[in-house]
């Protein structure tokens, strides 16, 4: 498949959570994913999240780490538990950069991790690598 663009894909069938408890953040990252069509959906926390997740079907989450009610590490966690979640790419964006905490996010099952700030060429890179793993991902089920 290689370095197709996102922009040479329908990506309407597909949707992407992001989970922010800052409303700018929110906006910021949505300014960016409705350009390429896809269904955006938001949560302000974990809990929310973990509400919305079942009913939404996110392809992808981009998921902040520190957020009230419930972390983006016990979001990761109970989605990566879930045999009817676990597919659910998780991208987290998060101003924690510590070793110990990106390594934390990727071993309990983060997809990636991008530190805040973010720019969108990495959004948009990050997004779309992800995007390409989710389609082969759907060509290998479909054989």
């Amino acid at each position: 498949m290689g370095n197709r663009n996102m922009l040479d894909t329908d990506l309407s069938q597909y949707t992407v959570m992001v989970v922010d408890d800052i409303a700018l953040n929110i906006m910021l990252v949505q300014k960016m994913l409705v350009r390429y069509n896809f269904k955006v959906v938001t949560a302000s926390n974990g809990a929310e999240a973990m509400e919305m997740v079942r009913t939404e079907k996110p392809n992808l989450m981009l998921l902040d780490l520190m957020m009230p009610v419930m972390d983006g590490y016990e979001v990761i966690r109970r989605i990566k538990s879930d045999p009817q979640m676990s597919s659910v790419r998780i991208v987290v964006l998060s101003a924690l950069n510590t070793n110990g905490n990106v390594v934390k996010a990727l071993n309990m099952g983060a997809d990636e991790f991008i530190t805040k700030p973010i720019t969108m060429d990495k959004l948009y890179a990050s997004v779309n690598a992800q995007f390409e793993m989710i389609r082969a991902i759907e060509a290998d089920e479909r054989g």
